[in-house]
């Protein structure tokens, strides 16, 4: 998940999503909580987080995660960052960047992406699950790794309520 922006556009994330949470051996949160609680709940129900920093994200936040988190699951190279700059060359940007890395997790735009480079690098933003902007449906992003390697990558939409 990303862009949650708790509790200035939702007050908690939605239930479905907290589900997820509950079963997920590990979850991914790229960054703009905006609140330190939405960071205490979300680290309390996880068995595993692997947080960043955003850009709505204040002192308190900043000292709890990194702006760029890495980490190993299962033998796939994971990267964590909120901001990979405009659309247009993304791919390219971002696999020079990261270029020891399989998967990279990014938010700030609150728009779903699943794409790859040249290079093998998959990258995916999970939308938001609390202010879908301009997206017809809020969002967030499941996935599984087997054997180092990401497979069932599925974009959640959410159920439309009053605040997103």
């Amino acid at each position: 998940m990303a862009d949650t922006h708790l509790p200035k556009r939702a007050r908690d994330l939605p239930v479905p999503l907290w589900d997820a949470v509950d079963r997920a051996d590990v979850v991914i949160h790229a960054g703009d909580w905006v609140d330190l609680a939405a960071y205490e709940a979300l680290s309390a129900r996880s068995r595993r987080l692997i947080a960043v920093y955003g850009n709505n994200d204040g002192p308190q936040l900043r000292a709890r995660m990194p702006e760029i988190a890495y980490a190993d699951l299962d033998g796939l190279r994971l990267a964590v960052v909120h901001e990979t700059g405009p659309a247009t060359g993304r791919e390219r940007r971002c696999a020079e960047r990261f270029p020891d890395t399989d998967v990279l997790v990014f938010g700030h735009s609150h728009i779903p992406w699943d794409s790859t480079a040249d290079s093998g690098l998959r990258l995916l933003n999970p939308g938001s699950p609390t202010d879908r902007r301009r997206q017809p449906f809020a969002s967030y992003l499941t996935a599984s790794v087997v054997s180092g390697r990401l497979t069932e990558v599925t974009l959640h939409r959410l159920p439309a309520t009053q605040e997103n």
